[in-house]
């Protein structure tokens, strides 16, 4: 099995040295950054299968830098480690197209499970995190008074009318002029403040209010 090559990204050193050695027994590191315009000039170089990079860097962020690469026309998996437990950091993120938002104070195992499921084309948020934004939605959704339908933004209301119309993820970020990972999100997000399920609920509720068309 190939091994998979990892950049990383941080502008602290000892850290940086930190993640090398947690990682280099499962996957081959090619190298490390400490600015976004670095980050973004390896990631050329070095052509990783995937790039892990903190959120706040010198000159550039991580994720303006891994909106960069993939102007770029580069597509490694992208995960951000950071600090920022903010629920609307970890929205603006995968909404963005990368594929995971771990924070730094995870253990090390969920690291390792976000690299995992990236490389086999999911997204991770982690869990404290993922409880967060649930939370919130919840909040949100007890104070407003809104219908559910109320609730949708008209992006994801397109993306139920599509999954009625039996489109595949792909298809429907293709439509929309969208990355796949942020059609998946709003279906995750959905999902979670209607409390549903599946996906199969997702378009029996989309169906049921006339969101199929």
């Amino acid at each position: 099995m190939k091994t998979q090559r990892i950049l990383l990204a941080d502008d602290h050193q000892m850290f940086l040295e930190g993640l090398e050695r947690l990682l280099e027994k499962d996957f081959e590191i090619v190298g490390s950054a400490q600015s976004g315009p670095q980050l973004v000039a390896m990631a050329d170089e070095c052509s990783p299968d995937l790039i892990i990079t903190d959120w706040a860097m010198p000159d550039l962020c991580g994720l303006e830098a891994v909106k960069a690469i993939r102007d770029k026309g580069l597509s490694p998996k992208c995960i951000i480690l950071t600090m920022h437990e903010d629920p609307a950091y970890a929205s603006q993120a995968i909404e963005s197209g990368v594929d995971g938002y771990v924070l730094k104070r995870a253990a090390t195992s969920e690291l390792v499970s976000a690299i995992e499921e990236a490389l086999a084309g999911g997204c991770w948020i982690s869990p404290a995190l993922a409880a967060k934004i649930i939370r919130n939605q919840n909040h949100d959704e007890d104070g407003s008074g809104a219908t559910p339908v109320a609730s949708l933004t008209e992006r994801q209301k397109r993306i139920l009318s599509s999954l009625v119309d039996g489109k595949i993820a792909k298809e429907i970020a293709s439509d929309l002029g969208i990355s796949r990972k942020t059609v998946e999100y709003h279906k995750y997000k959905m999902m979670s403040q209607l409390k549903l399920g599946s996906t199969a609920e997702l378009i029996k509720f989309a169906v049921q209010n006339g969101l199929d068309s």
